[in-house]
């Protein structure tokens, strides 16, 4: 990678010639960020949460939405508000909504060959499920790229971005997060990553107009990115 390459500017397209020579860990999320959401993937579990608030609050479907997405932004998960506010069992919850077709989702080799060039830890950090994410991850064909996964049950049910979960995530994988870099495609969760000197990447729609400095990189899609980062071993 030529030193030309880091300074063309950003595209529509993607962040081209990030220098990521001294990450020794990388930290991806799963939904919507190592799948594009035009498959509209997540879109199917977010009815069956709007299914699963509407029984449970008693609210029509639109009121309903209103306050599923509420607790996503006050909570960092429906479930986490939904704990707040009723009574439920988190795990019949995950078990319910994650129940939902794959079959828009589709495997990329672009997104393969270039976590191929990744040297060390390649983990998922996600808000979902552990089945869920073991799920995705086999229908991407992504199982034997990763190291690791950290899920909610990992969590506690303690989503990102709380600070305690990325502190649990860390510890047990043992990563250092000033040699880390972390993939997402929600702005906020990038926020206690920076803090911990953690490498941030902003993933997806948002990439390019989000803003902030707890954001370092911007990508429409990873495989692209790091297709063309500079990485540690490359030649000078």
């Amino acid at each position: 990678m030529t030193a030309e390459a880091t300074t063309q500017p950003l595209t529509a397209s993607t962040e081209i010639g990030a220098d990521l020579r001294h990450v020794r860990s990388w930290v991806f999320d799963l939904d919507n960020t190592l799948y594009p959401p035009e498959s509209l993937f997540l879109k199917q579990v977010e009815q069956r949460i709007n299914a699963y608030v509407v029984r449970t609050s008693g609210l029509p479907s639109a009121e309903a939405l209103s306050v599923q997405k509420g607790y996503l932004h006050d909570y960092g998960t429906s479930l986490a508000g939904l704990m707040m506010h009723y009574q439920i069992d988190p795990h019949d919850f995950l078990a319910e909504v994650h129940d939902v077709p794959l079959d828009v989702l589709t495997p990329d080799p672009g997104l393969h060959a270039a976590l191929e060039r990744l040297s060390g830890p390649r983990l998922i950090f996600t808000n979902g499920s552990i089945g869920h994410a073991r799920r995705v991850m086999e229908r991407l064909e992504l199982t034997r790229f990763f190291d690791g996964v950290f899920a909610l049950e990992d969590a506690d049910l303690v989503p990102k971005p709380d600070s305690r979960t990325f502190d649990k995530m860390l510890a047990r994988f043992g990563v250092d997060p000033t040699t880390a870099c972390f993939f997402e495609d929600t702005p906020k969760n990038l926020e206690p990553a920076h803090v911990l000197g953690m490498t941030t990447v902003l993933v997806g729609p948002k990439a390019f107009t989000a803003e902030g400095e707890h954001i370092h990189h911007r990508a429409a899609t990873v495989g692209p990115f790091l297709t063309t980062a500079m990485l540690d071993g490359d030649p000078q």
